[in-house]
């Protein structure tokens, strides 16, 4: 069978035209996918008799069903969950802002990164997900909600730069016309810092936002509360991003959990400060989120303040991130299995 879902419209013309159809039927067949949210193959109407029967015995639309919802008590954020073919679960979420609707995708199943704040990653990783499984994640969300969607944020489970060419492909998609015409410069991905993949990113030419899970000023504490970063050290990682900035003309973010007695002091501020030397950056300072097997606290409202001071005193780009969606556990760190294990056992 020849899944059909996420594909570009040459390849669906291609794969039409080798059925024996005319390539103009492709469009036609893409507008009821991406437009009409039409999945039946016997409903695309406008299509010829034969055209929807051939549809029916050779092709599949690979898409994940909407299994959970959930909404945060200010009706901001909206997680769900989803199960694909194989019977794997992701979640993902979408933040509505006032200048339009976020949505935070996940790019694999579970993640091999280690970060123990977080806790997408407490089961390990069990595959990489395709760019057709992280763009229905999007047209979930279209489904659900009827309503356009602003911008990205490749900041769910998994490290994007592992899955590259499935994330490259899945950020060309979003940013087709046809689709959902997302500008690149209304994307962010999100990497605990693979250096090489970094450069790769680069180089490819697409002016997405990069954001780098830095979360210490060190290596030494670094690596405590980010494993994987023991293979790149902290002054590669911020030589990667000047390059990046070099390249695509892109301010890179940096992304710093802020935790108790762990990095939050004023002296790793100052020291933060030192190492990101004359870089144009953007610092996001993100106070941990509670789950219920992570024993990590945020520091104190005041002490992350004094911690923001420090840094823009020395004209730096510092900004507290804004909590949304923690009471439904679809905040920074918090995707995790307990939303999947409950419905797992409710079908028992």
């Amino acid at each position: 069978m020849i899944n059909i879902w996420a594909k570009t419209l040459p390849e669906l013309e291609d794969i039409l035209v080798r059925g024996g159809f005319q390539k103009f039927r492709a469009k036609q067949l893409r507008d009821y996918l991406y437009k009409r949210f039409v999945f039946d193959f016997s409903e695309m109407k406008q299509l010829p008799a034969n055209l929807r029967e051939w549809l029916s015995a050779n092709a599949v639309i690979d898409k994940p069903e909407i299994v959970k919802e959930q909404k945060s008590d200010d009706k901001d954020t909206t997680k769900l969950l989803l199960r694909l073919d194989d019977g794997s679960f992701i979640e993902t979420v979408c933040m509505h802002h006032v200048y339009g609707n976020s949505i935070c995708v996940s790019t694999q199943v579970g993640c091999a990164m280690g970060c123990v704040f977080c806790a997408s990653t407490q089961k390990g990783l069990e595959r990489n997900l395709t760019a057709g499984e992280m763009l229905a994640q999007m047209f979930a969300f279209r489904e659900v909600f009827d309503a356009p969607i602003h911008s990205l944020v490749l900041m769910g489970s998994g490290e994007p730069l592992q899955n590259y060419e499935e994330v490259l492909r899945f950020m060309r998609l979003c940013h087709d016309p046809e689709l959902l015409n997302i500008s690149y410069r209304n994307m962010t991905l999100s990497t605990c810092g693979i250096v090489p993949r970094i450069y790769r990113l680069a180089d490819e030419g697409l002016p997405v936002t990069l954001a780098i899970s830095l979360h210490a000023p060190n290596d030494e504490i670094r690596n405590r509360i980010l494993p994987s970063s023991r293979a790149f050290p902290i002054e590669d990682v911020i030589k990667a991003a000047r390059y990046y900035f070099k390249k695509t003309g892109r301010r890179v973010t940096f992304e710093y959990i802020l935790i108790k007695d762990v990095n939050s002091s004023l002296e790793n501020a100052e020291e933060l400060h030192r190492l990101l030397g004359d870089l144009n950056c953007h610092i996001n300072l993100i106070p941990i989120n509670g789950t219920e097997h992570i024993k990590l606290f945020p520091p104190s409202t005041n002490q992350i303040f004094r911690f923001q001071r420090v840094l823009t005193s020395h004209g730096r780009n510092a900004t507290v991130r804004r909590q949304m969606g923690d009471e439904i556990q679809a905040a920074c760190g918090q995707l995790k299995r307990r939303f999947i294990q409950d419905v797992k056992n409710s079908s028992k």
